[in-house]
């Protein structure tokens, strides 16, 4: 059982790792948003390419509020916060039951 168990400590490390990095990289997009970036720039080409599609998806369900003020990238943010506290934290305690 104890291989199970350090396959999800892996697995909720890796997790935690994964949605770290895409946290930053939102943040990276937001700071971006607020310059006029050039377009053609491989790096802003990367962070649109990496975050439009989960941005647009919020977007459509969250309206834009008084002023076009866009809080999609706020929103993604703490859904990454609510996936590292609760599913790498119950990964983790799920192995830690298991040993």
């Amino acid at each position: 059982m104890f291989i199970l168990a350090n396959f999800l400590i892996a697995l909720a490390q890796a997790l935690n790792m994964v949605l770290w990095l895409y946290m930053w990289i939102v943040i990276g997009r937001a700071l971006v948003s607020w310059v006029s970036p050039d377009p053609s720039n491989p790096i802003v080409r990367f962070l649109y390419h990496a975050t439009e599609p989960l941005l647009y998806r919020v977007r459509r369900v969250v309206p834009l509020f008084g002023g076009g003020i866009d809080f999609s990238p706020l929103i993604v943010l703490v859904g990454i916060y609510f996936l590292q506290s609760f599913l790498v934290s119950s990964l983790v305690d799920l192995a830690a039951s298991m040993r």
